[in-house]
This record gives C-alpha cells, sequence and structure tokens, in this order.
C-alpha cells in the first residue's frame, strides 16, 4: 500500500487541545489513563475506502472498522465480522461466510451481508477512485465489471441472508482468505450511504464504524482526530483504552519533541533524529514488508525508456550510504522490487525476495557504459533533464537530495530538479503522468508476493508509470490461473527476475521503522504485512 512541517503542526496543536498526558498518571483515580496518542506522517484525505487508499486512510479505519477476518497475532486471518476463516468448497471456487449476529454500526444498526455486497460493488466500480478496484481481480465478473463490460451487480459476491455471505471465484485463489483482512474489502453501512451521498466519508461524523472505536473530530482537512470507543462494538470488554488521538507529524525532530513532551505514546523518526536515538531505550525497530522505489515514468517522450538506462540508474545509487547517512533508522537496503520478509517460497524454503534479488552494488563505471549506450540507442545527445516528484515529508526531501546529487555526480549529462509538494498534490501529478521519477513505497497488502506483482501489471490504476510489458503481463495471467503450487511460485521468480532486467521501478530500501515507544503501552499488534493494530492496547 501506498504510505510534513513544523509550522503547521504548533498551528494544530494551538487549535486542538490534547486533553491530559497519556504517560502521566490519571490525578482521580491513581492509575494510568487510557489515553494515547499516535502519529500520521501525511494527511488523512478520505475515510470513503471506494474513493481513497493510502495509509493514514486505511491506519486508521485497522483501528475502527472490521472486515470478515483481522489479522492475528502471527498475521494471519483471525475471525472478526465472520464467525470462523472458512474453507473453500467447489473446487476452491466458493466462500461461504457466516457473519457473526451480535456485529452493529456504530449508529446501533446490524451489520449484515449486504452491507459486504454493498461496500465491494461500489469499490470495483469503474468510476471508483480509491486505485484499489484492481484487488477484486479473481472474483467472478470482476474484470469485465472493471473493463466497464458488466454492471457491477454482476460481481460474484452474494447476500445468502442477513448473516450470510457467498463469494463466487472466476478461478481458485491459495490467498483469498490473507486478503480478507484488508481495508479494501470493509464493508460499508447503507444506512450512511443513502443519508451521506457525496458526503460520505468526506468528515467523520458522515461515516458510521463496526469496529471497537469511531472516528471523532475529522472536519475532512484538521490534522488530528480521535477515535473514541463504539458503545455497539460486540467485544467492548475486550477495549481498554477511553481515547486513541492522532496527529500529524511530517518531521522527525518535531516527534522526537512531542514524544518527550509525553504528548506522543508511538513516534515514528527518521533520519539525523533516527541516528542519534538508536541506543534509546525507548526505541523499537519495525521491520515490514515493504519497499521504498523510485517509480520510472515510461510514457512516450519520457526520458527514460530505454532500458539501459533505467539500468544505469539502479547502478549509481549508494543503497549502503543512503540507508546508513540519510535514513539511518534501520532501513535496509532493497534489492528487488518486492521486500524481504514478505513470504517464504514453499518450494525452495527461501525468503522470496532473497532468492530472487538483483545486482543493486555501487558500480558507476559500469553505469556511465549502459547510460552512454542508452543516450546512442535513443538519440539523446543533449543534456538530460529529470524531474524527482515526491510528497513534503522531511525525510522525503532528503533522499530525493541524496538521488539528485548520486545521478548528477555519476552520469554525464544529467541535470536533476526536485519536487517535494503535499501529499495530495504530489498524487495528482503522479496520476497525471507528471513526473520523470516518483518517490513512492509499496507495503505489501497481504502476504504473497502477488500483492506486489499485480501493481505493475498493464492495466492496474497503481501502476502510474505506465510499465506496460507483454512478457510480464502474460506471466501474471497465468500465475492466477495456476494449477499447483510448484508453478505458482516458478511463474513468480520469473516475474521478479524479469522485472530485475526491465527495471521499471528502482528499487531504494526496506522499510524499517524506528519508533519511540511508551515504556507503559503493551497490547499493541504490529504487522510485517498491513497496518499495525492498536484496538487491544492499553496504558500499564
Amino acid at each position: 500500500m501506498k504510505r510534513q512541517a513544523l509550522a503547521v503542526l504548533v498551528a494544530s496543536l494551538a487549535a486542538v487541545t490534547l486533553t491530559g498526558c497519556s504517560q502521566k498518571s490519571n490525578s482521580t483515580s491513581g492509575k494510568a489513563k487510557q489515553e494515547i496518542t499516535l502519529m500520521q506522517t501525511s494527511d488523512l484525505l478520505s475515510l470513503d475506502t471506494s474513493e481513497h487508499a493510502d495509509v493514514p486512510t486505511w491506519n486508521t479505519l485497522e483501528n475502527s472498522m472490521e472486515g470478515l477476518y483481522k489479522a492475528n497475532s502471527n498475521n494471519q486471518p483471525a475471525p472478526a465480522m465472520a464467525t470462523k476463516v472458512v474453507k473453500p468448497t467447489n473446487g476452491g471456487l466458493t466462500y461461504t461466510f457466516h457473519l457473526r449476529k451480535d456485529a452493529k454500526w456504530s449508529n446501533g444498526d446490524p451489520v449484515d451481508a449486504q452491507d459486504f455486497v454493498t461496500s465491494w460493488q461500489r469499490s470495483i466500480s469503474p468510476n471508483s477512485k480509491s486505485g484499489y478496484n484492481y484487488i477484486f481481480s479473481g472474483i467472478k465478473n470482476a474484470d469485465e465489471i472493471i473493463a466497464g463490460k458488466k454492471p457491477v451487480s454482476q460481481l460474484g459476491v452474494k447476500a445468502l441472508n442477513d448473516h450470510t455471505l457467498q463469494v463466487q471465484l472466476a478461478h481458485p485463489m491459495p490467498y483469498f482468505n490473507k486478503m480478507m483482512v484488508m481495508p479494501a474489502f470493509f464493508p460499508e453501512n447503507r444506512t450512511a450511504l443513502k443519508k451521506f451521498k457525496t458526503r460520505y466519508g468526506t468528515k467523520s461524523q458522515y461515516l458510521y464504524y463496526n469496529g471497537p472505536f469511531k472516528v471523532t473530530q475529522w472536519n475532512g482537512s484538521s490534522d488530528s482526530w480521535v477515535l473514541k470507543p463504539n458503545k455497539y462494538y460486540y467485544a467492548k470488554k475486550q477495549i481498554h483504552l477511553t481515547a486513541l488521538k492522532y496527529l500529524v507529524v511530517k518531521d522527525a525532530n518535531t516527534a522526537h519533541e512531542l514524544f518527550d513532551q509525553h504528548k506522543l505514546d508511538d513516534a515514528t523518526i527518521t533520519g539525523v533524529t533516527a541516528k542519534e536515538l538508536q541506543g534509546d531505550k525507548a526505541l523499537l525497530h519495525e521491520r515490514k514488508a515493504g519497499n521504498y522505489y523510485l517509480r520510472v515514468n515510461l510514457r512516450n517522450g519520457r526520458p527514460l525508456t530505454n532500458v539501459k538506462m533505467r539500468q544505469a540508474l539502479n547502478l549509481v545509487l549508494d543503497r549502503q550510504a543512503l540507508t546508513k547517512k540519510i535514513l539511518a533508522d534501520g532501513s535496509l537496503p532493497a534489492t528487488t522490487f518486492t521486500a524481504k520478509d514478505l513470504a517464504i517460497d514453499p518450494t525452495t524454503k527461501m525468503d522470496f525476495a532473497k532468492e530472487t534479488s538483483t545486482n543493486t552494488t555501487l558500480n558507476i563505471a559500469k553505469a556511465k557504459k549502459l547510460w552512454q549506450a542508452g543516450c546512442q540507442e535513443s538519440h539523446l545527445t543533449k543534456t538530460i533533464n529529470l524531474e524527482i516528484l515526491g510528497d513534503d515529508q522531511t525525510i522525503t526531501k532528503n533522499v530525493a537530495e541524496f538521488l539528485q546529487d548520486s545521478l548528477q555526480k555519476n552520469l554525464p549529462k544529467v541535470k536533476v530538479t526536485i519536487r517535494n509538494i503535499p501529499e495530495k498534490a504530489s498524487s495528482s501529478e503522479s496520476q497525471a503522468g507528471k513526473f520523470d521519477l516518483g518517490q513512492t513505497f509499496w507495503l505489501a497488502d497481504f502476504s504473497d508476493p502477488i500483492s506486489f506483482m499485480g501493481i505493475l501489471t498493464s492495466n492496474n490504476p497503481q501502476n502510474r508509470g505506465k510499465y506496460n510489458d507483454a512478457k510480464f503481463n502474460k506471466m501474471y495471467q497465468k500465475a492466477t490461473l495456476a494449477s499447483s503450487s510448484k508453478e505458482y511460485w516458478q511463474i513468480m521468480r520469473k516475474m521478479q527476475k524479469h522485472l530485475n532486467q526491465t527495471m521499471p521501478v528502482i528499487p531504494l530500501y526496506q522499510m524499517v521503522e524506528s519508533h519511540l515507544v511508551n515504556s507503559k503501552l503493551v497490547g499493541v499488534l504490529r504487522h510485517p504485512v498491513g497496518e499495525d493494530d492498536y484496538t487491544r492496547a492499553y496504558l500499564k
């Protein structure tokens, strides 16, 4: 899944009163006040999963909504709205989910099977703006609906009754249960959709929630919001927190200061701040199955359509220096598009990313030869101007400057400009193809390499670089129809190695987040795949 300034933060803190300090004790009871404050490094833009998908949205909804399953402490699917993890029937084509009868929305409505049907039909619509309708591919008729050839009513999902949801697949998907933890598959309350219409999800009050908390105090643009308990939640006795607060903090030094002032209970730090605090007793390293990379714009007329030039870019980047000196937060050099720690190839017993890694060792001499050959093949004789596009987080800017220096210093006749703008504008420019190299990342949605491969197929909305490789597309289709585990993983390996050769993306580093964590905060489920779960957390 696809993942900011001091003045803004100060203004928001002035406008919002943080009621007390979560690390201090409650003066009336003598016990720890069960309120925690977390941070997001970019703005919350929407709460409507059918219209928007990014890290702040999914992090917030992970703690206020529930789908059929939730990820447990082993990062495996566990029952949530469904009463159990089901086994498919009909040769792996049919999944029948029985829903909890005591599940309710925050307005008191019961959660029923039609809430899932409605949500999935909204999300798969060709008009959906989330960029995630592709995730439904594999469900019966999904591809035809996405292509506009069939109506959403033909999607292979139906409510057999209020508490029974049935899904029909176009072909067996061994990873289907793993996908059901994703926010993209959350239900949507039909009363809210009818009542709020186009306002649905644009403010916290224009949505109902079926999880342990409901979102409050978000007006659509505010950089703070608060999750409060949902009194109708079926397992409310398991919930200890009385408030889960979020602040948008785009600068690591500011995050550190707020943590020291007891205004954050979990602060994400990067760069110089992280480097200076690596020995701090409050520091926790969280390794994620996600990679940061450069998305290459391969539209006609762009300078990097030549594969040798892209291969050259890959060889002029000193990833050890990037991770040790610029990031300094425990992040690791990435050697392939697919992140390590995502999945073990069951046919080889090896980490998939390790067994398919490419050569990312710094080799300037070879890079120059490839660059010059590529320029000659593309008839590029003048200085090549490249623009790097990214968001306005401090760390994104620092990485952009590192990339700018590496390219201009190590490659002939290259001028690099960097454009770091707010996330909303950056995303819009990226979608419009107004970049040469885009700073971005992908955090696996579920623990299978196809979660990475899928976003580079030619018709995927996340494929903003417009990589269109017939061989890669064909391999992807073969993988979805693989008749055995051996065949499936063999195709996966070939796909990753093909990406290593064609280089539509330049891997930079694997996410290893550095968190400063309140020593009293316990019960957090930290997932390498997907979002962290604070719903059962508490202050001891």
